[in-house]
């Protein structure tokens, strides 16, 4: 569940880092079930790069997620969409 604090947190922290748009990189870690890699995968458009990687055991899979974003705003929007899929820690 996303905090107000941590949503301020990133914003500020992504406001300061330069100008809009640019390309973000998401890192998600998720069970390695494939209702829950096409639900993170749903969130972002065909222009998204999309790299995986199976844990040693293969009990999860680590998906990296490079996208153009708009601003702050949109990032944060994006997590917040994240927020309701089983299983899934973001960095």
């Amino acid at each position: 569940m996303i905090n107000n604090d941590s949503v301020e947190k990133l914003r500020d922290s992504l406001n300061k880092e330069g100008t809009w748009p640019r390309l973000y990189m998401f890192k998600f870690i998720i069970p390695a079930a494939n209702k829950q890699i096409a639900l993170v995968q749903s969130k972002f458009s065909d222009e998204a790069v999309i790299t995986q990687k199976q844990s040693f055991n293969g009990r999860y899979i680590s998906i990296t997620i490079t996208e153009v974003m708009l601003d702050a705003e949109s990032i944060i929007n994006k997590y917040k969409e994240m927020d309701g899929i089983e299983g899934l820690m973001s960095f």
